[in-house]
């Protein structure tokens, strides 16, 4: 759930572009700019998502979206309540393909509102059972294009609703989408304001005494009082700022640049030892960067180490998926931290059928034989 929530926004951004291309059609102003943006509310219990990406006319909408919630619902809830295996549970979401369905797991109803170039604004909602309903949208084009997603939570969903806690998902996620992810926060400030001064009732005075009098009001206007007072402050803020140096080719990017990236990834203070960044072509296309701590993890050798956590981050299409596959490296290299990210990886599935993709024993060969390299560099230079 956490991932295809920006992934929607971000593949109705890609799509945007590659029509902008064909037929020029990008519109200007704010239309122009290609961003997601996430605003949730509490009180109203609702979270929304909007994109500026190529929007949907109102065929687009029965087609892509009509169909799921006509029988998808109802087909999954089935396969849910036929397998009474939990493992096989979690690979249905995987398998069932549709990535906009599972926003059904933590909302009652969903509403979609979208403009496309071609079409009227329209507005197309479910409650996730054998119906739905396409309409124009009644205030017109408020959208401009693009397409805006409505979730209205479940009770016992509501911690989605929570910036923190959305902040986080977005970070661990989509840190790397490629177009701007923007978060509607709300904080306290403080603020310095002059304090307001009772108005005093004074007898007639003498022209001396008004020329002295003008004077000390200028001199307290010059010192007047102020209190601090805390202001709530409510602004967009952008969340995935960090880029992902590994598209980059290697000779363009810094080893301060490589340092930093090895910091926020690993979360340690310490510069790593030694570090590698390619590129894996053949079967499946990929790039990594591989670093080695300049400390050993405290349980390296330890037989009761778990080693499904491991410090290697995999990404499809720099989208997160997980740190946690104990088939990405041997466990004898499990201290080794970095990423891996390729495009020719499916990405609507979940981390157990994953796992059982040719393509990653292919990948791991590859990553042990420049783990080795590495070492044998390393050796060298001693």
């Amino acid at each position: 759930y956490e991932i295809r929530l920006s992934l929607v926004g971000s593949e109705m951004c890609i799509r945007d572009r590659y029509q902008r291309r064909v037929r020029g059609a990008l519109g200007e102003g704010e239309t122009a700019q290609l961003e997601i943006r996430i605003k949730s509310d509490p009180k109203g219990k609702t979270l929304t998502i909007t994109d500026r990406g190529v929007g949907m006319t109102k065929q687009d909408l029965v087609n892509n979206l009509g169909t799921i919630a006509q029988s998808g619902t109802k087909e999954f809830v089935k396969k849910m309540q036929d397998t009474p295996d939990d493992a096989s549970n979690m690979n249905l979401i995987g398998q069932f393909g549709v990535g906009f369905y599972s926003v059904f797991l933590v909302a009652d109803k969903v509403t979609v509102i979208s403009k496309h170039n071609d079409d009227k604004q329209h507005i197309w909602e479910s409650t996730a059972n054998d119906s739905f309903t396409v309409v124009e949208d009644p205030r017109g084009n408020t959208l401009g294009r693009g397409t805006q997603i409505v979730l209205h939570m479940k009770e016992d969903q509501e911690d989605y609703l929570n910036t923190d806690t959305l902040r986080n998902i977005i970070r661990r996620y989509s840190e790397f989408i490629n177009y701007p992810i923007y978060l509607w926060t709300t904080k306290e400030v403080e603020k310095e304001v002059e304090e307001p001064e009772e108005p005093k009732e004074e007898a007639e005075k003498s022209d001396d005494e008004k020329v002295k009098v003008e004077d000390e009001e200028e001199e307290k206007k010059e010192k007047k009082k102020t209190k601090t007072v805390k202001e709530t402050v409510s602004e967009w803020q952008l969340i995935n700022e960090t880029k992902p140096i590994w598209t980059r080719p290697a000779k363009e990017i810094t080893s301060e640049e490589y340092v930093a990236f090895y910091k926020s990834i690993s979360r340690d203070n310490n510069e790593p030892l030694k570090y590698i960044h390619f590129l894996g072509e053949g079967e499946v296309d990929f790039k990594a960067i591989l670093y080695i701590p300049s400390k050993a993890p405290e349980n390296l050798f330890d037989p009761k180490k778990d080693t499904k956590n491991t410090a290697l981050k995999l990404y499809v299409r720099r989208v997160f998926i997980t740190d946690s596959m104990d088939d990405l490296m041997p466990k004898y290299l499990l201290f080794l931290k970095g990423v891996v990210d390729s495009d020719d990886l499916p990405l609507n599935v979940s981390r157990e059928v994953f796992q059982q993709n040719k393509s990653l024993e292919v990948i791991k060969k590859k990553l042990v034989r420049k783990a080795i390299a590495l070492f044998q560099s390393m050796a060298e230079d001693f």
